[in-house]
């Protein structure tokens, strides 16, 4: 059995490489039954990368804290782009991937249906990816201030989705 974990790892390790996020396809795979699944999904993971990213700020880490705040709203994005069956979630779905473009579009479409939320949390997120994670530019305080909008836009989701 231990095997069997060490060729999946290696399996995940060699998609991501190649740019293949791997939970997209298994959570495209389980919505294909249930479109619901899926949107419980992103927004388990949504709340796992929230506690992590503040664990990482408690330890000080704004690199990893700004990524994990990132990955709170992706997925926040993601599942309501599903939720509300958005042109942007089709054409993830038929690419199998989401693209950060997509992510943007949606978020702007939600944020028109929504309110001013999610386009704060996308905005906040994105500006944490590149200025805090990519670039490591953000000091604490600018991280923590950010992380409000996030935590925001987690918040509300969760009022929303499932």
């Amino acid at each position: 059995m231990y095997t069997i974990y060490i060729i999946m790892e290696e399996l995940i390790r060699k998609a991501e490489e190649k740019g293949i996020n791997v939970e997209d396809l298994i959570i495209f795979a389980l919505s294909k039954d249930d479109p619901q699944e899926g949107v419980k999904l992103r927004l388990i993971l949504a709340e796992r990368y929230m506690t992590e990213a503040e664990e990482y700020l408690k330890k000080g880490d704004v690199v990893q804290a700004s990524e994990k705040a990132y990955k709170v709203a992706e997925e926040i994005v993601k599942a309501l782009a599903e939720k509300f069956n958005l042109s942007e979630y089709q054409q993830a779905v038929k690419e199998d991937r989401w693209h950060t473009y997509t992510l943007a579009s949606a978020a702007i479409k939600l944020s028109l249906k929504l309110g001013d939320w999610v386009k704060n949390g996308w905005n906040s997120a994105y500006t944490l990816h590149v200025l805090g994670f990519h670039e490591a530019k953000l000091d604490l305080d600018s991280v923590k201030k950010l992380l409000q909008d996030v935590r925001k836009m987690l918040e509300e989701g969760k009022k929303i989705l499932p």
